[in-house]
């Protein structure tokens, strides 16, 4: 099983995306840190932030476990809401990543000593 991670630099405001077949990654949940070296980003430190599953179904930090559930929402991830009051049952993943996440968007916590996008290219 492949992972795809978005790593977001937030000196640049750009993000990266590698991809890694790390099982490293599974039983992690939103918030902790984990080493760079997963994803080939020597002497970085990252904090998972949020991810998706294979079908699109986000992650949400107040839902414990991997399972997906329908919860009720009137906020934040998930969910936008349309009109003040409104509320709706949604489709989403708990906070820890298991084997059926695919997408896990991650920040630099501690930068390491190599650039993150790698060697700039030169324009001639």
């Amino acid at each position: 099983m492949a992972f795809k991670v978005v790593v977001s630099d937030s000196k640049t405001g750009k993000s990266y995306q590698f991809e890694t077949e790390s099982t490293a990654l599974i039983g992690k949940k939103i918030g902790d840190e984990i080493s760079g070296s997963v994803v080939e980003l020597e002497g970085y430190k990252l904090k998972i932030t949020g991810g998706s599953d294979k079908c699109g179904f986000a992650m949400r930090h107040d839902i414990h476990g991997a399972m997906k559930m329908r919860v009720l929402l009137k906020s934040g991830p998930g969910y936008n809401v349309k009109e003040k009051g409104l509320r709706r049952r949604k489709s989403l993943r708990g906070n820890t990543i298991s084997k059926d996440i695919t997408l896990i968007n991650t920040k630099v916590v501690e930068y390491g000593s190599a650039p993150l996008g790698g060697e700039p290219e030169s324009i001639e």
